[in-house]
C-alpha cells in the first residue's frame, strides 16, 4: 500500500507480462498493440476486464473508466464502465468531459448536444445545447441561446437568464448583467453586489480590481464601492499564494502595496517585492541582481547585497533565510540569526534543518537550538536554491557519501531512506523524484521512496527534460519523471 503508483505500474507490468500504461486508485490500464484492445488490471495483478473492442481504456478514478471503441468508419464510440467492464453509461457516440476535480458528475457530448451523468449512469441534466461546469457544484446550461444555472442534482436554481457561462470561486461569480453592469452573484444566481464601475477581478474579494475602459488603467475598491486606489495603475495583482495579505499595484515600474489587514496603501520605489514575515518584504534590484529587505513603509531593513532571500516555516515558526556568497543567516521573528558562524544549511524541512560546519553534518532543531551529529557522513551533494517555488517549499532528501566512500540518501530527520551501497548517486535538479545509481560500474534508476525502477544493468544514461534515457548494448529504455512534490510525499 505504501508503493508509489510509478513503482506499482512497473511491478504489475512484470507480473502480467503486459505493459501497464497507467496506474492509480488501485487499478491500472493495459493496451495490446497487436490486437489494439485495452484491459483493466487490479493492484494484485488480476485482469478484471478485457475489452472486446479495438480501442483504449482511460482510467478516470477508482472503479470508473471510459471505454473507447474505434469503428471501421473512423468514428469512435465511448462508454463509462466499472472495473469489470459493466457499462454504466452505454456505449454510444459520446465524448466525455472529465474534469480532474469532479468524482460526482461527467458531461457527455453527443450529436451536438450535451448532458450530465453521475458515475453510476444516471442522467442528471438532459441533453441541451451546451453545458459547462461552473464550479464544484454548479453548471451553466445553454437553452435557446440563454444560459441557466443548475445545481449538481440537476435542479435549476433560478429562472434568471445569463448572457454567458461564468465560473464560481468560493461561491461567487463575476458577471456582466442585463444592464451591462459588473455584478457579483451567489451560487443560486442571486445578486450579492452591483457596481457602477467595471470590475476586472474579484480574486482579492472583498477588495475588487476595477478597469477604466477608455484608459486601460486599473483601480481598487471595496464591495461598497469605496475607492481605495484611483484608476491610474498599469496593473494590479492580488497575492495568490501564501497568507494572501497584500495586493500589488504597479505604476511606472514602481509597486504600491495594499495591506488588507490595515486597509492602507504603502507606496514604494521598488519594482519587485515578495512578502516575508512580520510586514517585511524582500526587494530585488534588477541591475545588481541582488536582494534586500524593506518594511511596508519602504524603509530599508537590509541592503540589496544578498544573492537569495526567502521565508521558511520550520517547526511552526517563521524564518527568513539570507545567502550572500558563502555566508548564510536564518533570522527568527526578532530578526536574530539562529545559526552559528560557519554553519551552512544543506536542507530545509518542515521540522528541522540539515546543516554542516567544519566538515561535520548535523540535524538542527530551530526550537531547542540543538544539533545532533550525523555520524559517518563524509559529503552531501548540494541542492540549488533555484529549486524552491510554491510547489517545492522544502528541500528534497539529501544524497550523501559516507566514510566508506559509498552513497545513500537521508531524509530531513537524518534517517537513511536509501541505503549506502552505491558507488555514486546522480540526482537531478528541480522537481525530479527519480535519480541514477551506479554500482559495479553499471547504472540503474531509483526514486526517493527507494523503489527500483530499473535493474542496475545499463552502460550509460542521458537526461532528456521530462524523461530519463538509459542505454545498454545500443538499446534504450525510458523512465518518465513523476516530478517531486515534497509536501505530498511521505518519506
Amino acid at each position: 500500500m505504501a508503493q508509489t503508483n510509478q513503482y506499482t505500474k512497473i511491478i504489475l507490468s512484470k507480473k502480467i507480462g503486459k505493459e501497464v500504461s497507467s496506474y492509480s486508485d488501485g487499478f491500472g490500464t493495459v493496451y495490446d498493440p497487436v490486437s489494439k484492445k485495452g484491459g483493466i488490471v487490479d493492484a494484485l495483478g488480476t485482469i478484471t476486464f478485457e475489452s472486446p473492442y479495438k480501442g483504449g481504456i482511460s482510467h478516470i478514478f477508482e472503479k470508473r473508466f471510459i471505454l473507447y471503441s474505434e469503428e471501421s468508419n473512423n468514428k469512435r464510440r465511448s462508454a463509462i464502465i466499472d472495473e469489470k467492464g459493466h457499462e454504466l453509461v452505454p456505449l454510444d457516440d459520446h465524448e466525455f468531459n472529465t474534469p480532474w476535480w469532479s468524482r460526482e458528475r461527467i458531461i457527455s457530448s453527443k450529436q451536438g448536444k450535451e448532458a450530465v451523468y453521475d458515475y453510476n449512469g444516471k442522467q442528471i441534466i438532459p441533453y441541451s445545447d451546451k453545458i459547462r461546469f461552473a464550479g464544484k457544484d454548479r453548471f451553466f446550461v445553454l437553452k435557446d441561446k440563454k444560459w441557466f444555472l443548475y445545481d449538481f442534482n440537476g435542479k435549476q436554481t433560478s429562472d434568471r437568464e445569463f448572457k454567458d457561462d461564468y465560473n464560481f470561486e468560493n461561491g461567487k461569480a463575476l458577471i456582466i448583467n442585463e444592464e451591462n453592469q459588473s455584478e457579483i452573484i451567489g451560487k443560486d444566481g442571486q445578486t450579492l453586489h452591483k457596481f457602477s464601475k467595471k470590475i476586472d477581478n474579484i480574486n482579492a474579494y472583498p477588495f475588487l480590481i476595477t478597469k477604466n475602459n477608455s484608459t486601460g488603467k486599473y483601480g481598487l475598491i471595496d464591495t461598497d464601492e469605496n475607492v481605495i486606489a484611483d484608476e491610474v495603475f498599469n496593473d494590479i495583482t492580488p497575492e495568490y499564494f501564501g497568507k494572501k495579505e497584500y495586493i500589488y499595484l504597479k505604476k511606472k515600474n514602481k509597486i504600491t502595496v495594499f495591506s488588507k489587514k490595515n486597509r492602507q496603501l504603502y507606496p514604494s520605489n521598488f519594482e519587485y517585492l515578495t512578502p516575508l514575515l512580520k510586514d517585511l518584504l524582500s526587494v530585488y534590484n534588477d541591475k545588481s541582481k541582488k536582494y534586500g529587505i524593506v518594511d511596508l513603509q519602504g524603509s530599508l531593513i537590509l541592503p540589496n547585497e544578498y544573492d537569495f532571500i526567502r521565508d521558511f516555516t520550520i517547526s511552526g515558526k517563521d524564518f527568513i533565510y539570507l545567502k550572500k556568497g558563502s555566508e548564510e543567516q536564518l533570522l527568527n521573528n526578532d530578526l536574530k540569526n539562529v545559526l552559528n558562524e560557519g554553519d551552512q544549511i544543506l536542507g530545509f524541512y518542515p521540522e528541522s534543518l540539515i546543516i554542516s560546519n567544519k566538515d561535520k553534518y548535523y540535524k538542527f532543531s530551530v526550537t531547542s537550538q540543538s544539533r545532533v551529529e550525523l555520524k559517518g557522513i563524509d559529503f552531501v551533494k548540494a541542492q540549488d536554491i533555484g529549486y524552491f517555488n510554491i510547489l517545492n517549499e522544502y528541500s528534497k532528501p539529501l544524497v550523501c557519501k559516507n566514510t566508506s566512500n559509498l552513497y545513500g540518501v537521508l531524509d530531513g530527520k537524518g534517517t537513511e531512506i536509501v541505503p549506502f551501497v552505491y558507488e555514486d548517486i546522480i540526482p537531478f535538479e528541480y522537481f525530479e523524484n527519480e535519480f541514477v545509481v551506479k554500482k559495479d560500474n553499471k547504472y540503474g534508476v531509483l526514486n526517493f521512496q527507494n523503489e527500483p525502477l530499473t535493474e542496475i544493468i545499463y552502460d550509460s544514461y542521458f537526461w532528456m527534460k521530462e524523461v530519463l534515457k538509459v542505454s545498454k548494448d545500443k538499446k534504450s529504455d525510458f523512465i518518465y519523471f513523476t516530478r517531486f512534490r515534497n509536501n505530498s510525499v511521505e518519506l
